[in-house]
């Protein structure tokens, strides 16, 4: 199989998103050292996977298990929340960023009205 398309994977595997979960999967498990079901060639292990999954030899279900469980033993840290949040006070650059940002709003408020009317304008 030279090229691998998505109706190749379509009886194996019910979406294109799961194809991509799945495929996603199966490339961890090869660059983690699993053996490949079908000849590896020089192809990357992403076309490897693919192909893997076009042929059949996968089991589906398994390899279904394996990604669900890969997400449950992620352990989640108490202050996940907060890692997602810039902290303006540890960059200075981020600093003045915000100040002007803050600045720009305050000494210039605009309505939604001129605002879509300046967006209109420059558009043309």
């Amino acid at each position: 199989m030279a090229r691998i398309t998505n109706s190749d994977t379509l009886p194996f595997v019910e979406s294109r998103y799961e194809l991509g979960m799945l495929a996603s999967q199966r490339v961890r498990d090869l660059n983690g050292g699993a053996e490949p079901v079908v000849d590896k060639g020089n192809d990357k292990p992403t076309v490897v996977a693919l192909r893997e999954i076009a042929t059949g030899k996968l089991d589906i279900e398994n390899l279904r298990h394996e990604f669900i469980q890969s997400y449950k033993d992620t352990p989640v840290s108490a202050d996940a929340d907060d890692s997602l949040e810039l902290t303006t006070a540890e960059d200075p650059k981020l600093r003045e960023i915000d100040a002007e940002l803050e600045n720009a709003l305050v000494e210039d408020p605009m309505t939604v009205d001129e605002a879509e009317e300046e967006a209109e304008t420059s558009a043309e």
